[in-house]
């Protein structure tokens, strides 16, 4: 029988697999010695992270990256009947996150979108060339913990420190995470304009999300 060290290895190689397939059936393998938020944590999110370091490093390309999310979550799915009840419905926070105003590059960010929600995080995507206004709105309408908010022209960061300045105006800082990305920001960006923090890939994304919310 296999050791919970290999099957946690099948999990995380079946999602870099892209193949639901093999999700499903490393996920059915491994519920006779592991639990399903071990399942979860241990092997399929480590699997997701792992296609992002490869994603980030040209190894693997877009669509394999939503592959690899929709195979991560039809083995989440299969392991919901199982879950305690108030982990099925537990959201690690909420996020809204977008490419701010008069920049229309997409990519990078929906890859953020993609492992914050593989990872247990409801996201909401505002897209591409978003207002300033529209960010606030939707984080008041959501109820969110967090805004993430990417920039890849030099021209258009100064978008980010106004979203900050928004949320101060309408008294919702305190209550919001702010994380900025793209290629101009750095983490003397983030300081100098006050985010919360900057993530320089989806990978780290996650990881600084968790860290600011839970």
């Amino acid at each position: 029988m296999a050791t919970k060290e290999e099957l946690i290895q099948e999990l995380s190689d079946a999602v870099i697999s892209c193949k639901k397939d093999a999700v499903l059936a490393a996920v059915e393998k491994a519920k006779e010695v592991m639990e399903p938020a071990e399942i979860i944590d241990k092997g399929l999110s480590a699997g997701m992270n792992h296609v992002g370091v490869l994603f980030e490093r040209g190894k693997l390309f877009l669509p394999h990256v939503m592959m690899a999310a929709d195979a991560m979550t039809a083995g989440v799915k299969f392991l919901e009947a199982d879950l305690p009840a108030g982990e099925k419905s537990k959201k690690l926070g909420v996020v809204v996150n977008g490419t701010v105003e008069g920049d229309v590059h997409d990519i990078g960010k929906s890859i953020v979108s993609t492992m914050l929600q593989s990872a247990g995080f409801e996201v909401y995507d505002l897209g591409r060339d978003v207002p300033i206004r529209n960010f606030v709105e939707k984080a008041k309408e959501v109820n969110a913990n967090m805004i993430g908010l990417s920039a890849l022209m030099t021209t258009t960061l100064q978008g980010q420190r106004e979203v900050i300045d928004l949320l101060k105006e309408e008294g919702m800082r305190s209550k919001i995470k702010v994380m900025v990305g793209g290629a101009p920001a750095t983490q003397a960006w983030a300081e100098k304009i006050g985010a919360d923090c900057y993530a320089e890939n989806a990978s780290e994304a996650v990881a600084k999300a968790k860290e600011l919310l839970l």
